[in-house]
């Protein structure tokens, strides 16, 4: 599966919507404000694939569901997408901490 299957902003798995690679003049030039809001997207994002996978569950257990795979594939969605949603924090986390050693 694609990463842009799981449903990230392209800015999160490392192309611009324009197609170019981050860090690029358009990406500098908002001072930031673009991973804020990628990561916000994500995080929204992260929410309801959560909520439609815990909604499927419930579905599932109840006996409504006619297809046990929709539950599965959205309960994986959801795993992989907080997965990937709590890398990139720590990556983050790490690069500030090593930018305030830089400055000790």
């Amino acid at each position: 599966m694609p990463i842009g299957a799981i449903g990230f902003p392209p800015a999160i798995i490392g192309a611009s919507t324009t197609g170019g690679v981050m860090g690029s003049s358009s990406t500098t030039a908002t001072g930031g404000a673009g991973f804020g809001n990628a990561l916000s997207g994500a995080v929204d994002n992260l929410q309801g694939l959560s909520s439609a996978s815990n909604e499927l569950s419930i579905q599932a257990v109840n006996g409504s569901l006619d297809d046990i795979h929709t539950a599965t594939i959205a309960s994986t969605r959801a795993q992989l997408t907080m997965e990937l949603v709590a890398a990139v924090r720590n990556k983050g986390v790490d690069a500030f901490n090593e930018i305030m050693r830089m400055q000790a």
